[in-house]
């Protein structure tokens, strides 16, 4: 899949397709179901959790290691990237780890995607005693929404430290397999469900043709639960109602995550999107490492070490590059979806909640010249068939607007279509000049005639644009 560069006798690759690694990925489905289930994890209690397990295709002389990261109120962070926490284990370049996602947005149907589940139970528990999980976002701890002020969203598990990792290396992560989640309530056995949530964020919200004009509207999906990522379908979906959480703080629009939403509050509409089948395709919202310029970034905007830069691409097959710009990188995902569109334009995609295998490659800055990762300074996707260049409205808005008050509020002010399709282009006439050794004239002409620029993106504060670049036009 991709140039191979690290040192000689290395043997990251070897195990991408082997039938074995995917036999260990389907005992960790059963793990996983038998948690939910109410069992323990299986494997010796590691921090929070965490624990190593053998590969069974492992081969002698070979010394990478295996690990699973189980997604609960001690293992995940809320709404922030950080260079500064401490990171849930310390892995080798070449080891692989299965790691749990859960989506924020799982309380807006409790029944359905928490009920049951002790790691989903753990990470939502908020009553009027407190909440497990206190700061959500990077605003103040007083904020009158509440810890973190919402400032930042998601609910991101790790942070995974790469020994050996430097600035101005690259990380590279191959995504192997993604899972569903499935609910945890005996009631919907063998189900998975997701949400998608018309929101104050969204593209539309301002541009509504019928009453009430102003208003946010929640849709459960059911998702298939198996494995065999086919289509999801809508369930019900229920306009947003003022919401007092359990601290007596009222929410009149979805401003802070992980509020209980009542259902007594709200009229379900079970008459939605009859017939339709919506093909899913499982991937990761936010995937990255932290970022140097401050202590504390909001998972909210995307930026040069990736984030939440929604390329629903971002799943089983496909390896993100990013530019590793603190010790040990400090690799983050969260943000799972079940499915999304280019553009992502109501807010959110389906927000369902996964488990992924990865496996983690750091690439030298003395090895990148003459490869595809030479200069990258921005989250780098690759599929078989596809390598796809990000560009943002601010490339770095963190170091761009560093001496800003609310470097999150100035990026936001500033989000453009135009100005993320000059970045885009940019980078996609670096990545011809500076890695296939092209003038800026056979660039130029090469990117008009074969690459397919494309929205990733409009909600997120810092807008996207994606080039994608097939690799079939690349001299064989």
């Amino acid at each position: 899949m991709s140039d191979h560069i690290c040192s000689a006798g290395c043997t990251h690759s070897s195990h991408l397709n082997d039938a074995d690694l995917q036999g260990e990925f389907a005992e960790a489905r059963r793990s996983l179901r038998a948690s939910i289930g109410g069992k323990p994890t299986t494997g010796a209690a590691g921090k929070a959790g965490v624990t190593q397990r053998p590969l069974p295709s492992k081969k002698a002389g070979e010394n990478f290691s295996h690990y699973y990261v189980p997604a609960n109120d001690k293992t995940v962070h809320w709404g922030y990237f950080s260079k500064s926490i401490e990171p849930l284990l310390k892995v080798e370049s070449g080891d692989y780890a299965t790691i749990e996602t859960v989506t924020h947005h799982s309380n807006d149907d409790f029944d359905r995607m928490i009920k049951g589940d002790p790691g989903a139970e753990s990470i939502f528990h908020w009553d009027a005693k407190g909440k497990n999980i206190d700061r959500r976002g990077m605003g103040p701890m007083d904020h009158p929404l509440g810890a973190g002020g919402g400032m930042g969203v998601h609910v991101c598990t790790g942070p995974i430290f790469i020994n050996g990792a430097e600035p101005g290396d690259v990380l590279e992560v191959r995504c192997i397999d993604t899972m569903q989640r499935p609910s945890g309530n005996p009631e919907f056995h063998g189900k998975t469900f997701g949400i998608n949530a018309a929101a104050n964020w969204g593209f539309q919200y301002n541009n509504l043709i019928t009453e009430p004009k102003t208003r946010e509207v929640v849709t459960v999906y059911e998702v298939d639960a198996k494995g065999d990522h086919t289509s999801a379908k809508a369930v019900y979906n229920y306009r947003w109602t003022p919401q007092t959480d359990p601290f007596g703080v009222v929410h009149p629009i979805i401003d802070y995550p992980g509020v209980p939403v009542d259902h007594s509050t709200i009229q379900k509409n079970y008459d939605v999107l009859k017939g339709y089948e919506i093909p899913v395709r499982p991937h990761f919202g936010l995937i990255g490492v932290a970022p140097a310029e401050v202590e504390m970034a909001s998972s909210n905007p995307p930026s040069y070490t990736g984030g939440n830069f929604d390329n629903w691409r971002m799943g089983r097959g496909a390896t993100a590059f990013f530019p590793v710009s603190v010790k040990g990188a400090m690799f983050t995902v969260g943000d799972p979806h079940a499915s999304q569109g280019d553009a992502e334009l109501c807010g959110t995609a389906i927000e369902c909640s996964l488990t992924g295998l990865f496996q983690f490659i750091l690439h030298k800055k003395a090895d990148l010249p003459g490869t595809k990762l030479y200069d990258l300074d921005y989250p780098l996707l690759e599929t078989e068939s596809e390598l796809i260049v990000h560009g943002f409205s601010c490339p770095n808005y963190l170091k761009e607007f560093a001496n800003s008050a609310d470097p999150v509020a100035e990026v936001c002010s500033r989000a453009s279509l135009n100005t993320a399709m000059t970045d885009a282009f940019n980078k996609t006439r670096r990545f011809f000049m500076n890695t296939r050794n092209l003038s800026e004239d056979e660039a130029i002409s090469l990117i008009s005639v074969s690459v397919d620029f494309g929205i990733t993106q409009v909600v997120d504060g810092n807008w996207g644009v994606h080039a994608i670049i097939k690799k079939s036009i690349f001299p064989k």
